[in-house]
């Protein structure tokens, strides 16, 4: 994956959240999955279980919480679902976690161009 770093998606436990550090902050991260319409679904929260953003859809090359971002309350990069081969341009039950990750954009560089 280069110098990127990716959230990696457990498919197989979907639905189901964790936490995680993102811009030295702990947040909960829920995933679930759409099978009708094949789409992803991310839970933004506190820790202490303050919901952020309910029902981010997984949008191939758009950062996740960018319509709603708020200074203060978000990382301060953005998380991007993104196939560095360049090959896919959709976010699917089978690329996800396989050529389509959840990429961190760690060196402030637009990923998707």
């Amino acid at each position: 994956m280069s110098m990127k770093e990716y959230i990696e998606i457990k498919k197989s436990l979907i639905p189901y959240d964790f936490d995680i550090a993102i811009a030295g902050k702990m947040f909960n991260l829920r995933v679930d999955y759409n099978q009708t319409a094949d789409i992803f679904t991310v839970r933004l929260s506190t820790t202490d279980g303050e919901v952020i953003c309910a029902g981010e859809p997984l949008i191939y090359g758009m950062p996740l919480w960018g319509d709603v971002w708020r200074q203060g309350q978000f990382p301060q990069f953005d998380v991007v679902p993104y196939d560095e081969s360049k090959e896919k341009t959709k976010v699917t039950w089978d690329n996800l976690n396989e050529t389509v990750f959840l990429v961190f954009d760690v060196e402030g560089e637009s990923i998707v161009k």
